[in-house]
């Protein structure tokens, strides 16, 4: 499940969002990458009821796991307290079909649904005319509907996007017919517009988005050397000059790579070498030097610890990868990109399954925190390590 977690970037400008075709088309936004086959609750509430509030998205569930995915996406909602929610299918499924659905045979006979035209029509019990095919998931949507309601989280609308078009599943009028629907909005909209001002590059799906974090093509083993490499001087220099001087060391390498990630630097600094990299990601072992590093996401240079954890995670080996990737699992989260910070956990558990910072902020991520909750938890706890 990914936790965008849209509505916390404090650096993004206000935009109000009311018609169902604009929150149709938004969504790449509210995600940071184009979903495919997934459902989505946006939270919704402020004074006046319409602010977009938390975001959060899985994948479809297959029918078997309907009920628990939508309680899970439902306790995951419900950690902003929403006043309301609106809820989005996206599928390129099917128009359902009833199976014996009633044509309009001259003799009256059933037609079995696989020779039935989806605008057959058939009969209500009040004698209207209703069209033989249905929107698909429509399960899942009761589902959710009603472990949305168990809460008391009314839902503003529930909504079909597929194909460039959007229906509404309570919507009884022609248009949210499946063989019409209404047209997604044209041009850029006011949250793209947005997007672009705050930097934000919308993926085309998450394996795009995960993809951002990817090895440079035939890098891998110079990388490996250098940390091989590394891994010698640091012993060396442990033996030479003692733990504590190492660890100031260390800093100080780290700190010299995050001045040459700084953005705007003129002239532009020269990229880190592997060995610069290597010395990064070795000094990020040690736990003082990492918790310290913690705090970089807080401050001014908090853009270049991100661009410095981004070349980290993307270059270094597993199990060096894990540190890094952590670090900028909290640097995306604190602005509110929580699906690029359940990828880069994702990269951080997988090179060192047993990383306990990881670990903890997965639990954190996948409980919702908001991003000021945690920056509050960083705070202290850099407060708690500063020298007195």
């Amino acid at each position: 499940m990914d936790v965008p977690l849209a509505q916390h970037r404090p650096d993004r400008p206000q935009v109000r969002i009311s018609d169902p075709g604009e929150v149709a088309a938004a969504l790449p936004q509210l995600l940071g990458f184009r979903p495919q086959e997934s459902v989505v609750l946006i939270g919704l509430g402020g004074a006046s009821g319409g602010r977009v509030g938390l975001t959060v998205r899985a994948d479809l569930p297959a029918p078997r796991d309907r009920a628990a995915a939508a309680a899970q996406l439902v306790r995951s909602l419900r950690t902003d307290r929403p006043a309301a929610a609106l809820l989005a299918v996206v599928s390129e499924a099917p128009d359902e079909v009833d199976p014996w659905a009633i044509g309009h045979e001259a003799d009256g006979a059933l037609v079995p649904a696989d020779e039935l035209d989806p605008w057959a029509i058939g009969h209500e019990a009040d004698g209207a005319l209703v069209p033989a095919a249905e929107l698909p998931h429509r399960e899942l949507v009761h589902e959710l509907v009603v472990a949305l309601s168990a809460e008391h989280v009314p839902v503003r609308d529930a909504l079909l996007v597929r194909r460039g078009r959007w229906w509404s599943y309570d919507c009884p009028h022609p248009c949210c017919l499946p063989l019409a629907g209404t047209p997604l909005p044209g041009g850029v909209s006011a949250l793209a517009a947005a997007a672009v001002t705050t930097g934000q590059v919308v993926a085309p799906d998450r394996a795009a988005l995960a993809a951002r974090l990817d090895a440079p093509p035939g890098a891998r083993a110079a990388m490996v050397a250098a940390c091989v490499r590394t891994a010698g001087e640091r012993v060396a220099r442990l033996r030479a000059v003692g733990e504590a001087a190492l660890v100031e060391e260390s800093w100080t390498a780290l700190g010299e790579a995050l001045a040459r990630c700084r953005p705007g630097t003129v002239p532009p600094p020269a990229p880190l070498s592997d060995d610069d990299v290597a010395w990064v990601v070795w000094a990020l072992r040690d736990t003082r030097v990492r918790d310290r590093a913690l705090g970089l996401a807080l401050g001014a240079d908090a853009a270049a610890a991100e661009a410095l954890w981004t070349e980290c995670t993307r270059r270094a080996p597993a199990p060096l990868d894990a540190a890094p990737a952590t670090l900028l699992a909290v640097s995306v989260w604190l602005r509110g990109d929580g699906a690029m910070a359940g990828i880069a956990l994702d990269r951080a558990l997988d090179g060192d399954p047993d990383h306990g910072l990881a670990r903890l902020l997965a639990r954190g991520l996948a409980a919702c925190l908001i991003p000021a909750d945690l920056r509050e938890l960083i705070e202290q706890a850099v407060a708690a390590d500063a020298p007195r």
